[in-house]
Protein backbone atom coordinates (compact mmCIF):
# COMPACT_ATOMS: atom_id res chain seq x y z
CA UNK A 1 0.00 0.00 0.00
CA UNK A 2 1.36 3.43 -0.89
CA UNK A 3 2.10 6.13 1.68
CA UNK A 4 -0.80 8.23 0.37
CA UNK A 5 -3.23 5.36 0.86
CA UNK A 6 -1.89 4.67 4.35
CA UNK A 7 -2.29 8.34 5.27
CA UNK A 8 -5.93 8.21 4.13
CA UNK A 9 -6.76 5.40 6.59
CA UNK A 10 -8.49 6.48 9.77
CA UNK A 11 -6.70 6.13 13.10
CA UNK A 12 -9.20 3.48 14.21
CA UNK A 13 -8.72 1.43 11.07
CA UNK A 14 -4.93 1.63 11.32
CA UNK A 15 -5.01 0.40 14.92
CA UNK A 16 -7.28 -2.45 13.85
CA UNK A 17 -4.90 -3.30 11.00
CA UNK A 18 -2.01 -3.45 13.46
CA UNK A 19 -3.98 -5.69 15.83
CA UNK A 20 -5.06 -8.05 13.04
CA UNK A 21 -1.54 -8.23 11.60
CA UNK A 22 -0.28 -9.01 15.10
CA UNK A 23 -2.79 -11.85 15.30
CA UNK A 24 -1.45 -13.33 12.06
CA UNK A 25 2.07 -13.25 13.54
CA UNK A 26 0.78 -14.93 16.72
CA UNK A 27 -0.69 -17.73 14.61
CA UNK A 28 2.85 -18.32 13.35
CA UNK A 29 4.32 -18.25 16.84
CA UNK A 30 1.83 -20.75 18.23
CA UNK A 31 1.96 -23.07 15.23
CA UNK A 32 -1.61 -22.51 14.06
CA UNK A 33 -0.82 -21.87 10.39
CA UNK A 34 -1.63 -24.06 7.37
CA UNK A 35 0.66 -22.79 4.58
CA UNK A 36 -1.24 -19.88 2.94
CA UNK A 37 -4.62 -21.23 3.99
CA UNK A 38 -7.05 -20.28 6.77
CA UNK A 39 -7.89 -16.66 7.35
CA UNK A 40 -8.51 -14.02 10.01
CA UNK A 41 -10.81 -11.07 9.45
CA UNK A 42 -11.91 -7.85 11.14
CA UNK A 43 -14.82 -5.54 10.35
CA UNK A 44 -13.71 -2.09 9.18
CA UNK A 45 -14.59 0.64 11.72
CA UNK A 46 -17.38 2.81 10.39
CA UNK A 47 -18.06 0.44 7.48
CA UNK A 48 -20.09 -2.50 8.80
CA UNK A 49 -20.27 -4.21 5.38
CA UNK A 50 -16.50 -4.23 4.82
CA UNK A 51 -13.75 -6.28 6.43
CA UNK A 52 -9.98 -6.72 6.44
CA UNK A 53 -8.42 -10.08 5.57
CA UNK A 54 -5.09 -11.56 4.53
CA UNK A 55 -3.85 -11.27 0.93
CA UNK A 56 -4.27 -14.74 -0.55
CA UNK A 57 -0.86 -16.18 -1.33
CA UNK A 58 1.17 -14.63 1.48
CA UNK A 59 2.43 -16.67 4.40
CA UNK A 60 1.27 -15.40 7.77
CA UNK A 61 4.71 -14.11 8.76
CA UNK A 62 4.51 -11.80 5.73
CA UNK A 63 1.27 -10.15 6.82
CA UNK A 64 1.56 -6.49 7.83
CA UNK A 65 -0.90 -3.76 8.72
CA UNK A 66 -0.50 -2.14 5.32
CA UNK A 67 -0.83 -5.20 3.08
CA UNK A 68 -4.10 -6.46 4.55
CA UNK A 69 -6.83 -6.16 1.93
CA UNK A 70 -10.24 -4.56 2.40
CA UNK A 71 -13.23 -6.42 0.97
CA UNK A 72 -16.97 -5.77 1.00
CA UNK A 73 -19.68 -8.37 1.56
CA UNK A 74 -20.30 -8.56 -2.19
CA UNK A 75 -16.72 -9.69 -2.78
CA UNK A 76 -15.34 -6.44 -4.15
CA UNK A 77 -11.76 -5.56 -3.16
CA UNK A 78 -11.99 -2.00 -1.85
CA UNK A 79 -8.28 -1.61 -1.08
CA UNK A 80 -5.25 -3.80 -1.59
CA UNK A 81 -3.16 -5.35 -4.33
CA UNK A 82 -3.97 -9.03 -3.83
CA UNK A 83 -6.92 -11.39 -4.28
CA UNK A 84 -8.70 -13.01 -1.35
CA UNK A 85 -9.40 -16.66 -0.64
CA UNK A 86 -12.92 -17.42 -1.93
CA UNK A 87 -13.69 -19.87 0.88
CA UNK A 88 -12.41 -17.31 3.37
CA UNK A 89 -14.74 -14.65 1.98
CA UNK A 90 -17.67 -17.05 2.18
CA UNK A 91 -16.99 -18.02 5.79
CA UNK A 92 -16.15 -14.60 7.20
CA UNK A 93 -18.86 -12.62 5.44
CA UNK A 94 -21.42 -15.24 6.50
CA UNK A 95 -20.56 -14.72 10.17
CA UNK A 96 -20.17 -10.95 10.05
CA UNK A 97 -23.50 -10.53 8.24
CA UNK A 98 -25.58 -12.32 10.87
CA UNK A 99 -23.78 -11.08 13.99
CA UNK A 100 -23.46 -7.28 14.09
CA UNK A 101 -22.05 -7.61 17.62
CA UNK A 102 -19.06 -9.51 16.20
CA UNK A 103 -16.18 -7.62 14.60
CA UNK A 104 -13.49 -10.29 14.35
CA UNK A 105 -13.52 -13.86 13.02
CA UNK A 106 -10.56 -16.27 13.23
CA UNK A 107 -10.43 -19.65 11.47
CA UNK A 108 -7.80 -22.34 12.04
CA UNK A 109 -6.83 -25.79 10.75
CA UNK A 110 -4.69 -26.98 13.67
CA UNK A 111 -4.01 -30.67 14.27
CA UNK A 112 -5.69 -30.65 17.65
CA UNK A 113 -8.67 -28.62 16.48
CA UNK A 114 -9.21 -30.83 13.45
CA UNK A 115 -8.77 -33.97 15.54
CA UNK A 116 -11.49 -32.94 18.01
CA UNK A 117 -13.70 -31.85 15.11
CA UNK A 118 -13.62 -35.48 13.89
CA UNK A 119 -14.63 -36.99 17.24
CA UNK A 120 -18.24 -38.12 17.51
CA UNK A 121 -18.20 -37.37 21.22
CA UNK A 122 -17.18 -33.80 20.52
CA UNK A 123 -15.45 -31.44 22.91
CA UNK A 124 -15.05 -32.95 26.37
CA UNK A 125 -15.14 -31.05 29.71
CA UNK A 126 -11.81 -32.46 30.89
CA UNK A 127 -9.79 -29.43 31.94
CA UNK A 128 -10.00 -25.98 33.44
CA UNK A 129 -9.46 -24.54 29.96
CA UNK A 130 -12.35 -26.62 28.64
CA UNK A 131 -14.61 -25.39 31.41
CA UNK A 132 -13.81 -21.76 30.66
CA UNK A 133 -15.14 -22.01 27.09
CA UNK A 134 -17.73 -24.76 27.56
CA UNK A 135 -20.76 -22.52 27.09
CA UNK A 136 -19.27 -20.52 24.21
CA UNK A 137 -19.06 -23.49 21.80
CA UNK A 138 -21.33 -24.67 18.99
CA UNK A 139 -20.90 -27.20 16.18
CA UNK A 140 -21.26 -27.07 12.40
CA UNK A 141 -21.63 -30.07 10.10
CA UNK A 142 -19.03 -30.20 7.35
CA UNK A 143 -19.86 -28.54 4.05
CA UNK A 144 -17.93 -26.74 1.31
CA UNK A 145 -18.52 -23.01 1.76
CA UNK A 146 -17.12 -21.73 -1.54
CA UNK A 147 -19.90 -20.84 -4.01
CA UNK A 148 -22.47 -22.38 -1.69
CA UNK A 149 -24.95 -19.82 -0.29
CA UNK A 150 -26.89 -22.49 1.60
CA UNK A 151 -23.74 -23.62 3.42
CA UNK A 152 -22.93 -20.01 4.33
CA UNK A 153 -26.44 -19.47 5.68
CA UNK A 154 -26.12 -22.65 7.74
CA UNK A 155 -22.77 -21.48 9.11
CA UNK A 156 -24.30 -18.23 10.32
CA UNK A 157 -27.38 -19.89 11.82
CA UNK A 158 -25.31 -22.58 13.58
CA UNK A 159 -23.17 -19.94 15.27
CA UNK A 160 -26.33 -18.34 16.69
CA UNK A 161 -25.28 -16.54 19.91
CA UNK A 162 -22.05 -18.52 20.47
CA UNK A 163 -18.47 -17.32 20.14
CA UNK A 164 -16.60 -20.50 19.24
CA UNK A 165 -17.39 -23.11 16.63
CA UNK A 166 -16.05 -26.61 16.10
CA UNK A 167 -16.46 -27.19 12.37
CA UNK A 168 -16.79 -30.95 11.92
CA UNK A 169 -13.95 -32.54 9.92
CA UNK A 170 -12.52 -29.07 9.30
CA UNK A 171 -11.23 -27.02 12.20
CA UNK A 172 -12.06 -24.24 14.63
CA UNK A 173 -13.62 -20.79 14.37
CA UNK A 174 -13.50 -18.01 16.94
CA UNK A 175 -15.43 -14.75 17.05
CA UNK A 176 -15.03 -11.64 19.15
CA UNK A 177 -15.78 -7.97 19.46
CA UNK A 178 -12.06 -7.25 19.23
CA UNK A 179 -9.02 -9.07 17.89
CA UNK A 180 -7.86 -9.61 21.45
CA UNK A 181 -11.12 -11.26 22.49
CA UNK A 182 -11.32 -13.58 19.48
CA UNK A 183 -7.66 -14.58 19.94
CA UNK A 184 -8.12 -15.30 23.64
CA UNK A 185 -11.16 -17.50 23.03
CA UNK A 186 -9.34 -19.45 20.34
CA UNK A 187 -6.23 -19.84 22.49
CA UNK A 188 -8.19 -21.36 25.37
CA UNK A 189 -10.11 -23.68 23.04
CA UNK A 190 -6.94 -24.77 21.24
CA UNK A 191 -5.19 -25.66 24.50
CA UNK A 192 -8.24 -27.63 25.65
CA UNK A 193 -8.33 -29.51 22.33
CA UNK A 194 -4.61 -30.35 22.56
CA UNK A 195 -5.01 -31.79 26.05
CA UNK A 196 -8.11 -33.75 25.01
CA UNK A 197 -6.22 -35.37 22.12
CA UNK A 198 -3.21 -36.08 24.35
CA UNK A 199 -5.27 -37.64 27.13
CA UNK A 200 -7.43 -39.74 24.82
CA UNK A 201 -4.35 -41.08 23.04
CA UNK A 202 -3.22 -42.73 26.30
CA UNK A 203 -6.39 -44.83 26.62
CA UNK A 204 -6.26 -44.07 30.34
CA UNK A 205 -9.46 -43.85 32.35
CA UNK A 206 -10.62 -40.23 32.32
CA UNK A 207 -11.20 -38.05 35.37
CA UNK A 208 -13.90 -35.41 34.91
CA UNK A 209 -14.13 -32.29 37.11
CA UNK A 210 -17.31 -32.01 39.15
CA UNK A 211 -20.25 -30.26 37.52
CA UNK A 212 -20.37 -27.41 40.04
CA UNK A 213 -16.77 -26.41 39.41
CA UNK A 214 -17.26 -26.52 35.65
CA UNK A 215 -20.36 -24.36 35.97
CA UNK A 216 -18.29 -21.75 37.81
CA UNK A 217 -15.56 -21.86 35.17
CA UNK A 218 -18.13 -21.52 32.38
CA UNK A 219 -19.05 -18.08 33.69
CA UNK A 220 -15.52 -16.71 33.49
CA UNK A 221 -15.43 -15.88 29.79
CA UNK A 222 -19.03 -15.10 28.92
CA UNK A 223 -18.69 -11.71 27.18
CA UNK A 224 -19.73 -8.75 29.31
CA UNK A 225 -21.74 -6.29 27.26
CA UNK A 226 -19.95 -3.32 28.84
CA UNK A 227 -16.29 -4.36 28.78
CA UNK A 228 -13.75 -7.00 27.83
CA UNK A 229 -12.67 -9.68 30.27
CA UNK A 230 -9.62 -8.53 32.24
CA UNK A 231 -7.76 -11.70 31.20
CA UNK A 232 -8.31 -10.73 27.56
CA UNK A 233 -6.87 -7.23 27.87
CA UNK A 234 -3.95 -8.19 30.09
CA UNK A 235 -2.86 -11.16 27.98
CA UNK A 236 -3.19 -9.21 24.72
CA UNK A 237 -1.06 -6.37 26.08
CA UNK A 238 1.60 -8.91 27.06
CA UNK A 239 1.53 -10.52 23.61
CA UNK A 240 1.90 -7.15 21.88
CA UNK A 241 4.88 -6.31 24.09
CA UNK A 242 6.46 -9.61 23.07
CA UNK A 243 5.89 -8.97 19.34
CA UNK A 244 7.20 -5.42 19.61
CA UNK A 245 10.43 -6.75 21.09
CA UNK A 246 10.86 -9.75 18.80
CA UNK A 247 9.65 -8.39 15.44
CA UNK A 248 7.64 -5.16 15.20
CA UNK A 249 7.41 -5.33 11.37
CA UNK A 250 3.76 -6.38 11.67
CA UNK A 251 2.98 -2.70 12.23
CA UNK A 252 4.44 -1.55 8.91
Amino acid sequence: MTTDKINSISEDEWQLRCDLAACYRLFVKYGWTDLIFTHLSARVPGHPNQYLINPYGLLFHEITASNLIKVDFDGNVIAGNYPFNDAGHAIHSAVLKVRPDINVVLHSHTRAGMAVSCMKGGFLPLTQHAGEVRDLICYHKYGVAEDNPEECDKLGSDLADKWLMIMHNHGLLSAGRTVSEAFYFLYVLEIACKVQVDVMSTNAELIYPDQGSMDVLAGYNVPNIDQLNDAVTRSWSALIRMLDIQDPTYKT
